[in-house]
C-alpha cells in the first residue's frame, strides 16, 4: 500500500530483455536506504519487487502484463520516474490510499501554464473515466491528486509548483502517456452500482 506521496525521482540505469518481459535496473539514492530484497516500491505508481540490490542500485522484473498495462516499457535509458516506498504500520497519510496497480493509460492532450501552476487535461479509456468525479482522488504516475473536473470525454487537474518541480509531472508534454490509477473507493461503488443494476433487470 502507497499513499502517492512522491518520496524522489529515481533514474533508470540497466535495461535487460527476459523473454515477453524485463529486469530494470534504478538508481535508488538515498531512497535505497533499508531497503531488502522482496521489498515492494512503487515506480510510476507501479508497485514492483526488489529482486537484486547492488549498494544503492535496486533491480526489478517486469512481466507482460505489466508491460501492456503501463509506461514503464517505453523508459528510455537515462529517464526518470517518481518513486515512493510502501507505506508502514503507523506511518501518516498524507495522500490517499494507493494500490499500485495500474489501472491503465491516459495522455495528455492539453497543457495550460498559469505562472508557477499548471493545468493539465487527459483523455483515458471510458471505463476508467467513470471511476472519476469532480475533487475525488486519482493517482498520476504515482502522485495523488484531486481532480479538478472529470466526465466522459477526459478529466483535469491543478498541479503546484512543489509537484511540478519534485515529480516527473513538470516535464510532460502533449501526446505523452500517464499511468493511472482510480482511487479504489470509486472501484467498489463501480461494482455495487453494476450489480444493483443487473439485479433490477434480471427482476423486471
Amino acid at each position: 500500500m502507497f499513499t502517492g506521496l512522491v518520496e524522489a525521482t529515481v533514474c533508470l540505469r540497466e535495461v535487460e530483455q527476459i523473454g515477453t518481459g524485463m529486469r530494470m535496473g534504478f538508481e535508488l539514492g538515498p531512497i535505497a536506504d533499508g531497503v531488502c530484497i522482496g521489498d515492494s516500491i512503487a515506480l510510476n505508481g507501479c508497485c514492483l519487487t526488489v529482486v537484486a540490490i547492488k549498494e544503492t542500485q535496486c533491480w526489478f522484473e517486469l512481466g507482460a502484463e505489466t508491460l501492456s498495462r503501463t509506461s514503464l516499457g517505453k523508459l528510455t535509458m537515462g529517464g526518470l520516474v517518481n518513486c515512493e516506498r510502501s507505506l508502514r504500520v503507523g506511518d501518516r497519510m498524507g495522500g490517499h490510499f494507493v494500490s499500485g496497480h495500474i489501472d491503465g493509460l491516459g495522455q495528455l492532450v492539453e497543457r495550460r501554464d498559469d505562472g508557477q501552476w499548471s493545468y493539465f487535461f487527459f483523455t483515458a479509456d471510458i471505463g476508467l473515466l467513470r471511476q472519476m468525479a469532480s475533487k475525488g482522488s486519482v493517482t498520476l504516475d504515482g502522485v495523488s491528486l484531486t481532480l479538478v473536473d472529470a466526465d466522459d470525454r477526459g478529466f483535469s487537474v491543478a498541479l503546484i509548483p512543489h509537484t511540478l518541480k519534485m515529480t516527473t509531472l513538470g516535464s510532460l508534454l502533449l501526446g505523452d502517456c500517464i499511468n493511472i490509477e482510480t482511487d479504489i473507493l470509486a472501484k467498489y461503488a463501480q461494482r455495487v452500482s453494476t450489480q444493483q443494476i443487473g439485479l433490477q433487470t434480471s427482476n423486471k
